[in-house]
């Protein structure tokens, strides 16, 4: 019942970069330094590139279901293709819905705190 989502291959990609060749190397840094105060930290993509990686990846899925929309129109396509592509871009869509009301949502709170 679960489905993976497949619209964020950014994610899982920046995800790949903090995997075991990353902590190994933390590691060995802290075991070098001899304390946690002097280790180095790894680097990784920033937040904004991952951000725009996933935006431009729904813009695809998006842009993918209107043309498997245009080719059932023209009958290139099965209805099960355009079906699929249409879920997919929907599923993006509500994604980025969902994301984006929880990014104003979280402004807001810290706009409310006190300085």
């Amino acid at each position: 019942m679960i489905e993976r989502v497949a619209s964020f291959t950014s994610l899982s990609k920046a995800a790949g970069s903090f995997g075991a060749d990353a902590t190994e190397g933390a590691s060995e840094t802290l075991m070098r330094a001899g304390s946690p105060a002097a280790a180095v930290a790894t680097t990784g993509p920033s937040f904004a590139s991952v951000l725009q990686g996933a935006a431009t990846d729904a813009v695809n899925a998006v842009k993918g279901g209107e043309q498997a929309s245009f080719a059932g129109i023209q009958g290139t396509a099965s209805t099960r293709e355009v079906v699929d592509a249409v879920l997919e871009a929907d599923r993006t869509l509500k994604t980025a819905v969902a994301l984006r009301d929880k990014i104003v949502s979280a402004y807001l709170e810290i706009t409310k705190m006190q300085i």
